[in-house]
């Protein structure tokens, strides 16, 4: 049995996780960690630690949390799987340096649905055909963080895949009137606009264009329980692997 602590148990995304856990018959919740009070749920991954046993630790919380949430499972033996968004690149790097030099596994998926995977997978593809990208991503107003982590990693894979050239071209010099109106900027010159608004979850559209024609790629999430499979891979790959991984589309 490969026991799973919940960090971020309280949350709506951490209760369908132990939901998930309690229904996989390899899997044993051993933990739930959160800030909020309840019967049975610790309070930091240190205080779960020194009671119970933790495998692997699934983390569903806050960005200006989960790095040292993972940090400090890497130097305590505990294989994380980081499903908060808002890590930098260069937070990112030093968790692999850790995983690696620990020899325990860690891994980051910015989405565990298997639809928004494909989805930027595709739009990697894709990309090579067309001129010009962009990105609109749109959850609720309660997520903390702009752009989405999907987002960031969508323009990556399209950036990598296509030797980062700018997807921006033939954009005439522009003027924003209304700061921000034109959204931000990352990977090879690709705009990504974000919107927050009660009634979402989550989705995201990559559009491309060229010459006398668009593209479209969509995804909308409409349940949360859609991430499940996806949080469940990684649990058990982590569990009998011990590298580091960033984004599931490695292990699919």
């Amino acid at each position: 049995m490969i026991k799973v602590a919940v960090c971020g148990a309280c949350g709506k995304m951490g209760g369908e996780v132990i939901k998930a856990v309690e229904e996989d018959d390899s899997l044993e919740l051993a933990a739930q960690i959160d800030i909020c009070s309840g019967h049975d749920i610790f309070e930091t991954i240190e205080e779960a630690l020194k009671e119970v046993k933790i495998d692997v630790l699934v983390d569903f919380t806050q960005p200006k949390s989960i790095f040292e949430n993972a940090k400090f499972c890497l130097n305590n033996g505990i294989k994380p799987v980081i499903g908060t968004t808002g890590l930098s690149d260069e937070q990112i790097e030093e968790l692999k340096k850790l995983s690696t030099e620990k020899n325990t596994s860690c891994l980051i998926a910015p989405n565990f649905s298997t639809g928004a995977v494909l989805m930027m997978m595709f739009s990697a593809q894709a990309a090579k055909y067309f001129d010009n990208a962009e990105i609109i991503e749109l959850h609720h107003n309660q997520k903390k963080d702009a752009p989405s982590g999907t987002a960031v990693k969508t323009a990556k894979m399209i950036a990598e895949a296509n030797a980062n050239k700018s997807f921006a071209k033939g954009n005439c010099q522009e003027e924003e009137l209304i700061k921000g109106s034109r959204g931000g900027t990352s990977y090879s010159d690709i705009h990504t606009h974000s919107v927050r608004m009660p009634g979402y979850i989550a989705s995201q559209e990559v559009i491309f264009g060229s010459s006398g024609q668009i593209f479209k790629i969509r995804h909308d999430s409409m349940d949360r329980a859609c991430y499940m499979q996806g949080v469940i891979l990684a649990v058990k790959y982590v569990s009998e692997h011990n590298d580091f991984v960033y984004g599931l589309e490695k292990i699919l």
